[in-house]
């Protein structure tokens, strides 16, 4: 049951990352083959980072499916374009959902192959948010990662509650369902409440002409 429940969290998390990706390319008019690239590294960019940093064999190069999900993740988009791409809030929910199956996979993985708890958070943030840092690069946008949105905030979150039910619980499954259930939730809410992380800002202070000319004595003059 867990195995099928994670292989359905990663064809949602696939696809919902692909669509949140092309659909974006979309916006810039990228062709089909650029809109599919964009879509393809958004979707498996965070997992292969993980595996690389795990020292895993790289998950998409052992069965071909990635990328024909991909595929039909751009067919979805050319078909359903105007509710696919015209809708700003379209891009938000594809991408809060790709956050937060990808978040609950990197979590499993790393806790399956013997990794401590905290080092599962840490792949799970990569796992959720990577492939969206490549996709705004690729399409030359500043990183939505690197902004005052809640979304790496909110795989934290989430990590947490992951980790509470994981230790006190002991249900595995309910375990990711909460974990993904309160990243969507706090990604939406962020949105309806426009809740956002205070941003770092240099503060220069700057003196008016006449208060420096106030200070000057009459020899300066």
């Amino acid at each position: 049951m867990e195995d099928t429940l994670s292989f359905i969290l990663e064809v949602i998390g696939t696809v919902a990352a692909a669509i949140s990706g092309i659909r974006l390319a979309a916006t810039k008019r990228f062709d089909w083959f650029g809109a599919y690239i964009v879509g393809l590294v958004t979707a498996i960019g965070g997992g292969t980072l993980r595996d690389i940093l795990l020292d895993i064999r790289v998950f998409w190069m052992q069965t071909w499916w990635y990328l024909a999900v991909t595929a039909l993740s751009l067919l979805a988009v050319l078909v359903f374009r105007n509710l696919l791409v015209s809708k700003d809030r379209m891009l938000f929910i594809f991408d809060s959902i790709g956050l937060a199956m990808f978040c609950v996979i990197g979590i499993n993985k790393t806790l399956a192959i013997g990794y401590p708890m905290w080092v599962a958070l840490v792949m799970g943030i990569i796992t959720g948010a990577f492939g969206g840092v490549i996709r705004d690069i690729l399409i030359n946008e500043e990183p939505l990662v690197f902004r005052k949105d809640i979304y790496a905030t909110a795989c934290i979150a989430g990590g947490f509650v992951y980790w509470l039910m994981y230790e006190f619980a002991e249900a595995p499954m309910m375990s990711q369902l909460a974990c993904a259930a309160v990243i969507i939730a706090l990604r939406f809410c962020a949105l309806k409440y426009n809740l956002q992380l205070p941003v770092l800002t240099e503060k220069v202070e700057s003196k008016s002409r006449g208060d420096s000319d106030s200070n000057t004595t009459p020899h300066d003059k």
